[in-house]
C-alpha cells in the first residue's frame, strides 16, 4: 500500500519540490495551501502525472479549525497518513530592525511558522499512534526549519525565534514519539532559489559568487525535496531528532 503524506505549503517552492520527490517516490499526496485550488491546478495535475493520487486542502495551517478540516477530508480520502511535512511558512511582511519591529509581525509570523505546525504535529502524532494501534504501520514526521534557526539576521528577528522554535519541537516531537518508533527529523535548508528568495535574489547571487557557500550555486527546492525522501523511504531509521542541513556548507565554519 501507498505511504500518504501531507505537505504543508506544497503547492510552490521548496513544498512543491518535496512534493514532487514524494510523487517520484510512489508517495500520495495530500497538499496544503492558502491559495484557490484554481491557482496551483497546474501543480496539482504534475504531481498527478508522477503518478500520486493528490487530495488539496485550502487550510492556513495557523487556524485550528481548518486543521481539524484538513485532517478530516485526508482522512475521508485516503483513510490513512503516513508522513507529515510541517512546510508550510512565511517570512514578516516587512522586513524590520529588531529595535522597531512590530508585536502583530511577530505575533503572525510565531502563528504560522511555530505554534500551527506544532499543534498540526500534536493531532497527527495522535492519528498515527490511533493507526498504529490497530495494525501495521509505518510513518514519521519531518520539520522544515531554515539556518535561520542558528544563523541571526536582525532585520528578520521573528522569522529567526520561529525556526529556533522549530528546532526545539523537533527535539520535543522525537522524545515523546520514540517510544512509537515514529521518527521525526529536521531539514534545514540554507539559501534556496523560491518566491520568498526573489525579493533578495541580486543580493545573494553577488554573495555565491563571492563564496558564501561551500558549494558554489543556489539551492533548488529539488535538493530540499531528495533529502526529505531519502527520511520518507526509511534511510535513516536510527537517527530520530536529528539535523540534515541542505545549505551548500553555507554553515561550516571557515577560515
Amino acid at each position: 500500500m501507498k505511504k500518504v503524506a501531507l505537505v504543508t505549503g506544497g503547492g510552490r517552492g521548496i513544498g512543491l519540490g518535496i512534493a514532487r520527490c514524494l510523487a517520484s517516490e510512489s508517495c500520495d499526496i495530500a497538499v496544503c495551501g492558502v491559495r484557490p485550488e484554481e491557482i496551483v491546478k497546474g501543480a496539482l495535475d504534475e504531481l498527478r502525472e508522477l503518478g500520486a493520487d493528490v487530495l488539496y486542502c485550502r487550510a492556513d495551517v495557523a487556524d485550528v479549525g481548518a486543521r481539524g478540516r484538513m485532517l478530516s477530508a485526508i482522512r475521508q480520502h485516503f483513510g490513512r497518513l503516513n508522513v507529515l511535512v510541517n512546510n508550510a511558512g512565511v517570512a514578516p511582511t516587512v522586513r524590520s530592525d529588531i529595535l522597531e519591529a512590530t508585536e502583530e509581525s511577530f505575533e503572525r509570523v510565531m502563528q504560522i511558522n511555530l505554534q500551527g505546525p506544532y499543534f498540526l504535529t500534536q493531532a497527527v502524532a495522535n492519528w498515527m499512534i490511533a493507526q498504529q494501534a490497530e495494525g501495521e504501520f509505518e510513518g514519521c514526521i519531518v520539520n522544515i526549519s531554515s539556518i535561520s534557526a542558528t544563523v541571526a539576521s536582525i532585520s528578520r528577528g521573528e522569522y529567526c525565534i520561529s525556526k529556533a522554535g522549530v528546532s526545539m519541537a523537533t527535539r520535543l516531537w522525537a522524545a515523546r514519539l520514540g517510544e512509537y518508533n515514529i521518527p521525526v527529523y529536521e531539514i534545514r535548508p540554507g539559501v534556496i532559489k523560491t518566491d520568498m528568495t526573489r525579493p533578495v535574489q541580486k543580493k545573494y547571487d553577488g554573495l555565491i559568487r563571492e563564496g558564501l557557500m561551500v558549494q558554489v550555486r543556489w539551492g533548488l527546492p529539488k535538493d530540499v525535496g531528495q533529502a526529505v525522501a531519502m527520511l520518507i523511504r526509511g534511510d535513516l531509521t536510527y537517527s530520530t531528532g536529528q539535523v540534515i542541513m541542505v545549505d551548500g556548507g553555507m554553515t561550516i565554519d571557515r577560515l
